[in-house]
């Protein structure tokens, strides 16, 4: 037997308003996004914002349904629609904001397993930054395979 075991580097910022003026742009998208998440259910609001190389921005917010699991996660949402205008273009950087109604989470609200995977799928050129936003603070982790090490692979 052998054991090993992982280590992920990642920033932590104390506000929104401490990270690069690019960045901000992008969590306040996202931001604006959560807007128009439907969640009658859960009262869970999510917002994310993708960022091409190219500079184009999408959002997309959580879309819950009464025939659970037919809803839909904010950042596959973004992560699809980035995805279908590619081009020339690769995903690099998403930002994700969440919490009840219209309150921010006090910690960072991150992507469940299968938004990760779906990351996982997309990040090509280079690894993707990933903007996890809370009251608190925020976490700025880079790669999906800091966060899904043993992600599912053809």
């Amino acid at each position: 037997m052998a054991k090993k075991e992982l280590k992920i580097a990642y920033e932590i910022y104390s506000s929104v308003e401490d990270l690069s003026s690019e960045d901000r742009n992008l969590v306040r998208q996202a931001m604006k996004a959560r807007e128009s998440a439907y969640a009658p259910y859960s009262s869970f609001r999510v917002g994310a914002a993708v960022r091409l190389s190219d500079g184009r921005v999408f959002t997309a917010s959580n879309q819950e349904n009464s025939a659970y699991p037919s809803g839909m996660c904010a950042e596959r949402v973004a992560l699809y629609a980035a995805h279908a205008a590619l081009n020339d273009a690769y995903i690099q950087d998403l930002a994700v904001v969440g919490g009840e109604g219209d309150t921010l989470s006090e910690e960072p609200v991150c992507a469940c397993g299968a938004c990760l995977q779906v990351l996982k799928e997309f990040e090509s050129q280079q690894p993707v930054n990933v903007l996890y936003v809370g009251q608190r603070e925020v976490l700025k982790i880079q790669g999906v395979r800091n966060l899904l090490p043993f992600a599912f692979t053809k």
